[in-house]
């Protein structure tokens, strides 16, 4: 199946075609119909199986189908998500599909001066991509209004509760019109999230691809058992082995990132960290180097990394193992992606194999053990 036999226009098609893609995923390719028919949807995806086009694509082409009969300026599709980062990139795919249609588009987030988000606000824009906090802050100051909200996307549910936007979330919902699309996405389904989900759809339709437990694969897994004094010079070793592939590390701790960067770069390996305590700008710049391989190693942890999306990242190194195991798949599905192959590299300390355990619980699978 292709986009076109997905009923894409073709300004649309056109965009996605000079970005390379021709094939939907399967999340594309059973959530557009239904969201080009407004309906609302309650996706139950993790990241990397493509739901930023599943939900942006058809709203794009429902705000530019309807464009001719728009006279006022408005926010028509509202898209909420957890991270800054992860706004950034919404935004960023939102630019490229959007290259034919005239479709206006801006990103709000805090941790940075709201002057130039303001002047974008004022400007006119058709679809706003935000994070809760610069949300609501932006609006008790009067620069958004959300009466003329069409479609509402609240990306990444789980990790909104995870992160405290609860009640964030709970004050925006009686700011938005009743009659409207919903389109909801979150890559687990707890109660609070099902409770959530059932407040705010209204007849939804749900669409559920790659569950949580499952591991892409594409990605080859291999083990490493360490002591934990012994991790830095095991990481060092790899990362020379490994000649200069780029790689994604996890840590659990931001102190940890940090210090892993130091000890990567004392031993002529390029890095940077990044995590909730730095600036938006620090994260910003190193998540660029990294993309454009400036920098060689990044070193994150979970919340930081949640939804960054590298193409054709090679290599993800877990040094820490997450305290929660479905952490373990969103880690490794950095890379893998859209066809291309990958590989994990999982640290294990001997305090941490009752975690171990949980992961290979979850998956249903033993990690290799590397040679």
């Amino acid at each position: 199946m292709t986009f076109k036999e997905l009923d894409i226009i073709e300004p649309i098609l056109k965009a996605l075609n000079e970005a390379g893609y021709e094939i939907p995923t399967i999340i594309q390719e059973k959530a557009i119909p239904l969201a080009l028919n407004n309906k609302d949807i309650l996706g139950l995806a993790q990241t990397g199986t493509g739901k930023t086009a599943a939900f942006t694509i058809p709203i794009i082409q429902q705000l530019y189908q309807n464009k001719e009969n728009e006279k006022v300026k408005s926010i028509k599709a509202l898209i909420l998500t957890p991270t800054r980062e992860l706004a950034i990139q919404i935004n960023d795919c939102i630019k490229n599909y959007t290259k034919y249609t005239g479709v206006r588009h801006t990103v709000i987030y805090g941790g940075v001066n709201q002057n130039t988000q303001v002047k974008d606000l004022k400007s006119g824009v058709d679809i706003l991509v935000a994070t809760p906090g610069r949300l609501l802050d932006l609006m008790n100051q009067g620069f958004v209004k959300l009466n003329s909200i069409r479609h509402f996307v609240l990306d990444e549910a789980d990790r909104m509760l995870d992160m405290g936007f609860i009640h964030d979330i709970k004050r925006l919902l009686p700011k938005l019109p009743k009659e409207k699309q919903t389109l909801f996405f979150s890559a687990t389904m707890p109660r609070s999230i099902a409770t959530l989900a059932a407040t705010i759809l209204h007849n939804p339709v749900k669409v559920e691809v790659a569950p949580v437990s499952s591991v892409v694969d594409t990605v080859e897994q291999y083990l490493y058992f360490v002591e934990k004094t012994d991790k830095k010079e095991l990481l060092i070793n790899l990362l020379i082995k490994k000649n200069k592939q780029s790689a994604l590390v996890f840590s659990r701790t931001k102190h940890g990132a940090d210090k892993i960067a130091r000890i990567l770069c004392k031993a002529g390996i390029g890095s940077e960290s990044i995590h909730g305590d730095k600036s938006q700008n620090a994260r910003q710049r190193a998540l660029t180097n990294f993309k454009s391989n400036k920098t060689r190693v990044l070193i994150a942890t979970d919340i930081a990394a949640r939804g960054i999306d590298i193409d054709k990242l090679e290599l993800v190194i877990n040094y820490d193992l997450p305290e929660i195991a479905e952490t373990y798949v969103h880690r490794i599905g950095r890379t893998g992606r859209a066809g291309n192959t990958g590989m994990a590299l999982t640290f294990c300390a001997p305090e941490e194999k009752a975690l171990l355990k949980d992961i290979q619980k979850l998956t249903g699978k033993d990690i290799t053990i590397a040679n």
